[in-house]
């Protein structure tokens, strides 16, 4: 992209920042009114502010942004306690391998080390949760930073980089009008590196000759955008597909060779539950963008010991970790899923196709126990109302192209286990990197921020929607119209319930006094629908999604419902 500097406007450092962005391709930046010099100028270069209201939530904003779009989003901050209020939102993108450019406003380089208003030492602070942090002190490197930011950002293991840049340096004259560099680095995976042959050889031999492989996707596969890859893996060598719970929408959940997600929600009313018998009895099992977290693996009781592992990851230290790797594979996935695929085609594949038919049945058996054992184990018509239900009710209604968001802790969960994606690459945002709590609405602005023309539904909890209430006039200020389904059961459903089961009593914090949700929406100027029945619920959502502003759908639920967690399994203390 050739992006020229305004010859009418003074050739300042915010005006070469701005360019510099431009040319990555930035066209929405998340801040508040800091760096205001970069803000005043960057309308000059078609980029526009989405100011959020704080700055956890504005780094939230930018993390789904990059997930929808792919592209590497740009969230601001001033020096300090702004700065310090970004470091959750970097940790979480920093664990999820979500590119992301920070750029903090800091001191004047002449009062640096003076003790100047909010001074703080940033290069500290964000050591444990960017892979990549400098601090500008040339106006006339501000190109080269700039694209040193995007470049480790968007490359290998993509995450957080953070450049510091003083005041002063964006008010300094240059003294240039053309831009020093001309690449446009703003896409991601910016890099991608291809597969060894013989190790791509060698999964082929193991996945063709094995009895009863299983293919388990995390996260991975979606920031490789390779859902299509893996899809096409899937027909080609009938292999059965899991995923985890960011890897959910790596492939078509209606899919006949598709388990659904795996981990630690497998109790009872879990779809997979009648599945397990497949991820235990494995003999190959190939993880693809997968880090086997322990909620991915059950606390790492659900992978067979005894399986022989191929593993691809754009990490090396991820592969192995928990699994001794037999095969590592360390690339992009795209490439490697690809590159397996063909590599496959050329292997005698009889054995995989002639078990397809008993896997496939094997699947939906499993399914079916799953369904029956959910019409006997859940009243869909209680009132207060059963989030099952709302699942239920949501994903009758979802097209392919809809994007849901949930918070943290059980809204994640339910997400996860109770929607069915209908098509790979169909996006489900859930913050497991870190997963803390206040994730939901901003995930929503940023997903529409990203994609405009999509409906965006978000599931949150009343706990996790109380630290960003203030993001609702967020939404109405910047045009982003998403729907939010508040679960308002008056609780901390996960606290409570594991505390419930862990030391048999519960803290006085995790029980709240009663919110009335939809008034705090009408109160910021966008709609707010209280449902207390189950058969009001669908008559709101269907309205909220036709809808062009936000809607808040406060939903007052059942707080003894828990998702089907393992270790939550016929626990009589939760009977209370």
């Amino acid at each position: 992209m050739d992006v020229r500097l305004d010859a009418k406007a003074n050739t300042s450092g915010a005006h070469i920042f701005a360019a510099a962005l431009s040319r990555h391709g930035v066209r929405d930046i998340f801040g508040q009114s800091i760096p205001s010099a970069l803000f005043l100028c960057a309308p000059q270069f078609d980029m526009r502010q989405i100011g959020y209201r704080t700055e956890n939530a504005g780094a939230a904003m930018a993390d789904a942004y990059a997930r929808i779009s792919h592209k590497v989003p740009v969230v601001t901050a001033q020096n300090g306690p702004a700065a310090t209020l970004l470091v959750a939102g970097l940790a979480e993108a920093l664990k999820a391998s979500i590119p992301i450019v920070a750029i903090v406003q800091d001191v004047d380089r002449r009062m640096t080390d003076r003790n100047a208003f909010q001074e703080l030492d940033h290069l500290e602070l964000f050591k444990g949760c960017a892979k990549w942090i400098r601090r500008i002190s040339e106006g006339d490197r501000i190109d080269d930073y700039v694209d040193m930011a995007f470049t480790a950002a968007a490359s290998g293991r993509a995450g957080p980089a953070v450049l510091i840049v003083p005041i002063d340096l964006f008010d300094e004259a240059v003294g240039r009008s053309e831009p020093q560099r001309q690449a446009s680095l703003g896409r991601f995976p910016l890099d991608r590196v291809g597969p060894d042959a013989a190790a791509i050889a060698k999964a082929a031999d193991l996945l063709a000759g094995a009895r009863n492989p299983l293919v388990i996707a995390g996260g991975g596969v979606h920031v490789s955008d390779a859902c299509e890859a893996l899809a096409a893996l899937q027909e080609t060598a009938s292999l059965p597909v899991a995923t985890t719970t960011m890897g959910k929408g790596a492939v078509s959940e209606r899919h006949p060779l598709t388990l659904g997600p795996v981990g630690y929600y497998m109790g009872t009313r879990g779809r997979c539950k009648f599945l397990r018998p497949m991820v235990e009895k494995a003999d190959v099992v190939l993880l693809i963008g997968n880090r086997t977290n322990q909620n991915g693996t059950d606390s790492w009781k659900l992978y067979p010991p005894g399986a022989r592992y191929i593993h691809i990851d754009i990490d090396p230290e991820e592969i192995g970790r928990n699994y001794e790797a037999e095969v590592r594979i360390v690339a992009d996935a795209r490439l490697a899923i690809e590159a397996l695929t063909a590599e496959l085609a050329t292997r005698d594949l009889s054995a995989r196709h002639g078990a397809r038919s008993q896997v496939e049945a094997q699947i939906a058996e499993g399914l079916r126990a799953h369904a029956d054992e959910m019409a006997q184990v859940v009243d869909m018509d209680q009132s207060p109302v059963r989030p099952e239900r709302i699942m239920r009710d949501l994903g009758a209604v979802l097209e392919p192209s809809d994007i849901v968001v949930a918070d943290a802790s059980y809204s994640s969960i339910w997400v996860a286990n109770f929607l069915e994606v209908q098509r790979p690459g169909q996006r489900i945002l859930t913050p497991r990197g870190l997963a803390g709590l206040g994730w939901g609405l901003p995930y929503a602005l940023g997903a529409k921020a990203a994609r405009p023309d999509a409906r965006v539904v978000g599931l949150v909890g009343d706990g996790g929607f109380a630290h960003v209430w203030s993001e609702l006039e967020t939404s109405r200020r910047m045009g982003l119209p998403v729907v939010l389904i508040v679960l308002n059961n008056q609780i901390l459903g996960y606290q409570k319930h594991a505390e419930k089961v862990i030391w048999g009593d519960h803290s006085d914090v995790v029980d709240f006094s009663p919110v009335d949700h939809a008034s705090i929406a009408r109160a910021c100027g966008v709609e707010g629908v209280r449902v207390e029945t189950p058969e009001a619920f669908l008559p709101a959502l269907e309205a909220a999604l036709s809808a062009d502003f936000t809607t808040v759908i406060d939903v007052v639920t059942d707080e003894h419902a828990y998702p089907p967690v393992t270790i939550f399994e016929g626990n009589a203390r939760l009977n209370y």
